[in-house]
């Protein structure tokens, strides 16, 4: 513990915990075993890190959300383990319409990231610098955002996407995929990503199949998605990229 961080009393800190010059620890804030602060970092109340965490210089975690709405609720943000959070990265605690800001383990969140409140991320998430995202926003398991992309609120990532850097996401982007382009659309599935994970040569040619009847025949979407039902009925992939899209608010891109 550096002599000029100020830490609460009321904080909760593991074993192997060290906080760096100038941070300062809130009351009602638990960091877990291992995890380490570093310089001028903010952790205010509410807030919960989990163990063998790195959280870099300058970063806010568990600031009040903005929210015109927000009227002083207790809420909270929780955070996984293993997760490293790089320089000047702003995260704020949720509100009334869902309580946490959640952050899953083994998430990577680089430079000047910002997590409005409410947002769900997912375990083995990555956040190139400067990704923005509005309230209420999900990104799933295994997603990888390119830098400076912005997300609409409301807007939902799927598990194992790709954004490449620089575009916007204002509907929601399903799982598997490749986005790029503004508007953004799709640009092939994250092939690599999936080899990499472990997916076999069969279900990526699965996948590949599904979105070429939805993004690239001439069927309508409704129609490929009936096809998609009635060929790939028995496939888990194909029914979880089906009730992405049923489950979609803002729409598909």
């Amino acid at each position: 513990m550096h002599p000029t961080a100020l830490v609460s009393k009321k904080a909760e800190l593991g074993e192997r915990v060290s906080i760096g010059p100038y941070s300062i620890v809130e009351s009602d804030v638990k960091v877990g075993s291992g995890t380490s602060v570093g310089n001028f970092t903010t952790i205010k109340p509410g807030t919960t890190i989990g163990e063998n965490c790195q959280v870099f210089h300058n970063c806010t975690i568990g600031e009040i959300p903005q929210d015109l709405k927000y009227a002083g609720e207790n809420t909270f943000v929780q955070i996984g383990d293993n997760v490293t959070i790089r320089e000047s990265v702003t995260i704020n605690k949720g509100t009334a319409a869902h309580g946490t800001t959640e952050i899953g383990s083994n998430v990577l969140l680089m430079g000047y990231v910002h997590v409005a409140h409410d947002c769900i991320i997912g375990n083995n998430v990555i956040f190139a610098n400067l990704v923005t995202l509005g309230g209420h926003v999900e990104v799933n398991e295994g997603a990888s955002i390119g830098g400076g992309v912005v997300i609409h609120q409301f807007c939902k990532v799927g598990s194992h996407v790709f954004v490449g850097g620089g575009y916007r996401i204002v509907q929601d982007v399903p799982p598997f995929i490749r986005a790029a382009k503004d508007p953004l659309e799709y640009s092939g599935i994250n092939s690599i990503g999936l080899q990499r994970r472990g997916f076999s040569q069969k279900e990526r040619n699965t996948i590949k199949k599904f979105y070429r009847y939805y993004f690239r025949s001439e069927l309508t979407r409704t129609a490929a998605l009936e096809k998609a039902e009635h060929e790939f009925s028995s496939d888990p992939n194909i029914k979880k990229i089906l009730e992405f899209i049923y489950s979609s608010e803002r729409g598909i891109i």
